[in-house]
């Protein structure tokens, strides 16, 4: 899970958005420093790439891209799996994309201070290219590729890994469905979030 879907699973809860949002940057125990509701949801982000990354499906669709990207292939994965809740939006939310990601920059902007350091470097340009609404399309596609080569270790291989998209649009589609119908049930039911068209257990 990328960005968006990180978010997305984050349900409602302002200090459960942050903890998520800023997982990545938190690591071992250096969550403890933070409030116990930021690190629930630093704690949520760390659970949801367990269980996505363990995932048998995953496991599937990595081979897509595995030739190229060898074992970063997971990264490529989760950018892939977040063009497609961007681009079926409306059928994993009520509220119109545009509104809730202009929403969830307020929210995250409100908590920026508490941010790492390597998080509040980039953050401005996050909300400046709308990093959220740019899964969306192939282009915002490359742009994401891109960034995620530039500030991480993932290998610039921008173009390619949209073509294999474009190849395989089908058969990766089918990997999300199903994927992410259990991703939201498994969260849904740990943190007692409320998805649309899930019924709570």
């Amino acid at each position: 899970m990328n960005f968006l879907a990180h978010i997305y699973l984050s349900g409602d809860s302002r200090e459960l958005l942050i903890g998520n949002f800023i997982g990545d940057y938190v690591k071992g125990k250096a969550y403890e420093k933070y409030p116990p509701s930021i690190q629930e949801g630093i704690l949520l982000h760390r659970k949801i790439d367990w269980f996505t990354d363990d995932h048998v499906i995953t496991k599937k669709a990595k081979k897509l891209v595995r030739d190229e990207y060898g074992h970063y292939a997971g990264i490529v994965i989760d950018i892939f799996y977040d063009h497609y809740l961007s681009a079926r939006w409306d059928q994993f939310s009520d509220m119109p994309l545009r509104e809730y990601v202009r929403n969830r920059y307020r929210i995250l902007d409100s908590g920026f201070s508490m941010f790492p350091v390597g998080v509040k470097t980039w953050f401005p340009y996050f909300i400046k290219s709308n990093w959220l609404e740019a899964y969306t399309s192939f282009h915002g596609l490359v742009m994401v590729f891109k960034r995620m080569s530039y500030r991480t270790s993932l290998p610039d291989h921008s173009e390619y890994a949209v073509e294999q998209l474009k190849e395989n649009y089908e058969e990766m589609e089918s990997y999300f469905d199903e994927f992410f119908e259990e991703i939201r049930r498994y969260v849904g039911s740990e943190y007692s979030i409320q998805f649309k068209g899930m019924e709570q257990h």
